[in-house]
């Protein structure tokens, strides 16, 4: 699930990024500001599900998908999707 927070005197919007992963260990964000080298780790909460806060550009499109234990890759099921050079999709929100 991603919640956004927009700011009327700030240039970024404040994005909120929730994943539901029962059997998850780790979870990491992949690809936003198109930085596929370095993920955002992502926090687990009591609830067992993981949480991160990302400040990211206005008027932006961020591509991204979710790293489960360091092996599988998962997209956000409510975003639009867009195809990669690997002949799979990625997770979209405009912003």
């Amino acid at each position: 699930m991603i919640q956004t927070t927009y700011f009327k005197t700030k240039k970024v919007c404040k994005v909120k990024f929730s994943f539901n992963g029962a059997l998850a260990e780790k979870v990491e964000l992949f690809g936003l500001n198109n930085d596929w080298q370095t993920p955002v780790v992502m926090t687990r909460k009591k609830d067992g599900s993981f949480a991160a806060e990302v400040s990211l550009p206005n008027n932006s499109k961020q591509e991204f998908r979710y790293l489960i234990n360091g092996t599988d890759w998962v997209n956000e099921p409510d975003t639009e999707q867009s195809w990669n050079e690997y002949g799979t999709t990625n997770s979209v929100i405009n912003l």
